[in-house]
């Protein structure tokens, strides 16, 4: 079985702020901004699992600004979809059928003071994962039509030569509660970053000694570590 790890949602490079933790270890998924400017989602119209529109979350001078600033709803949680035509992204086309495809995102404390550090917040049990060529025109329409990337025809027909998208199963989830991987450590020049912590890494591997994740390509799990780490992602709620 392959696992593979990716960052996903808003972060200050993104968007300026990190999604909100919440002291009982609930969070809220906020994802970046639609750079296209085409959904009819925004932050000002989403509402979040706390009932509260998530622009909210952003700081009170930005909010206006924010207000009408269309979504990239992508990974989304409805239908358990996935699309991405960049080639970082490419080789998530070759996920099979009960892989796991595991988020993660950066959190920073909302009504409790904790730093921004990365936390696993979702995972999708492959259902089926490829290029759009391989699939139909009304396959395609069936398993991927809420994603991002398909619905709207402008962007699929300019991403559709490169795009992958990944389906998950029934079995896919939004965690309730999130779950700390992060831990600071430092880069060749001495520069800190957030590295997988050594705990998850007794889980996940060290994917070959590339162990930060601040802003890095899909890590994909070796097989040495595929049944550990399948256990415990299967195991959070």
């Amino acid at each position: 079985m392959k696992i593979v790890l990716l960052r996903v949602g808003i972060d200050t490079g993104s968007g300026g702020i990190h999604s909100p933790l919440f002291q009982d270890g609930s969070f809220e998924f906020v994802c970046i901004p639609d750079g296209c400017n085409v959904d009819e989602r925004t932050y000002g119209s989403l509402i979040g699992e706390r009932g509260i529109p998530l622009v909210k979350y952003f700081p009170l001078p930005r909010q206006s600004a924010m207000l009408n600033q269309p979504v990239h709803v992508d990974p989304e949680f409805k239908t358990f979809t996935y699309g991405d035509p960049t080639t970082p992204k490419a080789g998530l086309r070759h996920l099979e059928p009960d892989d796991l495809l595991v988020f993660y995102a950066g959190l920073e404390g909302w009504d409790f003071k904790r730093d921004p550090a990365l936390y696993l917040i979702g995972y999708f049990e492959v259902q089926t994962a490829g290029r759009v060529t391989d699939y139909s025109e009304t396959e395609l329409w069936r398993l991927f039509g809420a994603n991002f990337h398909v619905r709207h025809e402008r962007i699929y027909r300019q991403q559709k030569r490169d795009l992958v998208l990944v389906k998950g199963s029934e079995k896919s989830r939004l965690l309730k509660k999130a779950v700390l991987i992060s831990d600071m450590g430092f880069d060749r020049t001495g520069r800190p970053i957030k590295v997988l912590s050594p705990a998850m890494q007794k889980i996940f591997g060290d994917f070959d000694g590339k162990v930060s994740i601040q802003r890095s390509p899909p890590r994909w799990v070796s097989s040495t570590f595929a049944t550990r780490a399948a256990e415990f992602v299967r195991s959070l709620t």
